[in-house]
Formats: C-alpha cells, structure tokens, sequence
C-alpha cells in the first residue's frame, strides 16, 4: 500500500492565515505579497500570485510570527491559483 502524500510528511504542519510578503531578487526584483496555508519547524506554505518562482531559487520573507531567508522547494499553479512551499534557511 502507498502512503498519501499527507503522510509521508516528516514534520507536522500548523494551519496558518496571515499576509506573508517576499522579496525576490533573481532574475528581476519583485515583492509578492501573499498568505500563509500553513507552517512546519523548517517550512511553510503560501498562496500568491507569482508564477515565476523556480525550485531553488531563494527569497527573503516576512510575516508577522518570523522573517528571514527561504528556498523554494516547489512551485504549482491550480485554477490560476499559485501555490509554493519553502524550506527556511
């Protein structure tokens, strides 16, 4: 039997809703602004509306409980919804 993907998960994942932005310098500058869908020890997840990010690209991010440094670690667009997840650096 194969594990769902929820459950090959290694660390527990907190729901989370609040505003997120991140910087971005590589290739051009952006700020994206955006939400938190939920957060782990080493990562989180958001939706925004930047299709540009690429697994490995690093950004800096701020929302109200942390700021610092994240990778990207992948990038999917559903609906024309964007969403990303990050591992902190």
């Amino acid at each position: 039997m194969e594990l769902s993907h929820h459950e090959r998960r290694k660390e527990v994942r907190v729901a989370a809703d609040a505003e997120l932005t991140l910087v971005v310098d590589d290739p051009l500058p952006a700020e994206v602004h955006g939400r938190l869908v939920d957060i782990s020890r080493s990562g989180f997840r958001a939706h925004h509306s930047y299709p540009r990010f690429q697994p490995g690209q690093q950004v800096r991010f701020r929302y109200p409980a942390s700021e610092g440094q994240a990778r990207v670690m992948w990038n999917r667009i559903l609906d024309g919804r964007v969403e990303t997840g990050f591992l902190v650096l």
